[in-house]
């Protein structure tokens, strides 16, 4: 009898375990990672192996759900919805994160980086982490850069030198340095959305936009602008993020498994955007639907004479301590 009963009480206290899921009920912990792009981007490969690397490493932990093309939230709203805990991660382009520090403003200064060489230096170094950590204040973390690449002028008309772009309308992602950069050349900024850039090439609303190979190629600009000019005068990249609240609420270990695998897929992605940069490059050229103008040494030394007034502009916002050390890059 006494033996029955006992057989009867671990029985049930296995069964109330399995009904509650796991050993001792621990649900893993889902982790959205929410972006705009598609999975085929080289930020939508970089999330798919991010996931993939974490499910290998934290089966029944982690769990990372990954939405591309807004399916959440767009660049414009998804950091409000990380700081309400909606999401847990996303990689908005540098230029959104203004409204939380003015420091990112040195990623959209003209002409500062002279490759990407020079700009992963800079982001690899102690002053690049300063810039991952300036949101905390925030309540963000900045976890990485992802790369898209040096953005380059296409326009309705050739552009060799600044005064080729007198008078022109060049459209521009919300942001005051690239907004004062056309200033400096006597050009009109307009303030539009991406989604809008084709349609109002080929209406000529606009003369030109600034952009790097993979979009002018993907959102097929090249088809309706007859030259780019290789500028390679600003920079385009991202940021990987996640709420404070939700990082250390991890336990220190999944945090830091989470972190190395961040950062394999971002040396992923980030191989990838050089090598579709190059190919999309290729083919807008074998295309022969778009001029690529490349400019002499002399001629490029006219731009960044004519544009380097901004980085000034922006200093005392920015720091010319951190201005100073991204120029220093290049050397």
């Amino acid at each position: 009898m006494f033996r029955t009963f006992t057989t009867l009480v671990a029985t049930t206290a296995i069964s109330a375990l399995l009904i509650t899921g796991t050993a001792f009920g621990a649900d893993p912990i889902t982790l959205k990672f929410s972006h705009v792009v598609a999975e085929n981007t080289p930020k939508g490969q970089m999330a798919t192996k991010f996931r993939d690397l974490v499910a290998e490493r934290l089966a029944g932990k982690v769990l990372v759900e990954v939405f591309p093309n807004s399916q959440l939230f767009g660049d414009n709203t998804v950091l409000e919805a990380m700081l309400l805990g909606d999401v847990q991660m996303a990689a908005p382009a540098l230029s959104k994160f203004s409204r939380y520090t003015k420091k990112l403003q040195i990623f959209d200064l003209p002409f500062l980086f002279r490759d990407m060489a020079a700009v992963e230096k800079f982001q690899n170094s102690p002053k690049g982490d300063e810039l991952l950590d300036s949101l905390q204040k925030k309540g963000l973390v900045g976890l990485g850069y992802l790369h898209n690449g040096l953005k380059q002028l296409s326009s309705s008309t050739p552009l060799r030198v600044p005064a080729d772009a007198d008078g022109l309308k060049f459209r521009i992602m919300s942001s005051d340095v690239l907004a004062a950069q056309f200033l400096a050349l006597n050009a009109t900024p307009l303030k539009k959305p991406f989604s809008e850039v084709f349609t109002l090439l080929q209406t000529q609303a606009i003369d030109g936009q600034e952009n790097t190979w993979s979009n002018i190629y993907s959102k097929k600009f090249f088809e309706v602008q007859p030259y780019i000019t290789e500028s390679n005068h600003g920079l385009l990249d991202y940021m990987v993020v996640t709420s404070k609240e939700f990082w250390m609420s991890l336990d220190k270990g999944d945090r830091e498994v989470i972190k190395k695998s961040l950062d394999e897929a971002i040396a992923f992605g980030n191989d990838v955007a050089a090598k579709k940069a190059m190919n999309d490059r290729q083919t807008i050229v074998d295309s022969k639907r778009s001029e690529v103008i490349e400019l002499s040494d002399a001629e490029r030394s006219q731009w960044v004479e004519v544009m380097k007034p901004v980085w000034e502009e922006f200093e005392k916002e920015i720091g010319k301590d951190m201005i100073d050390a991204a120029y220093k890059s290049n050397m």
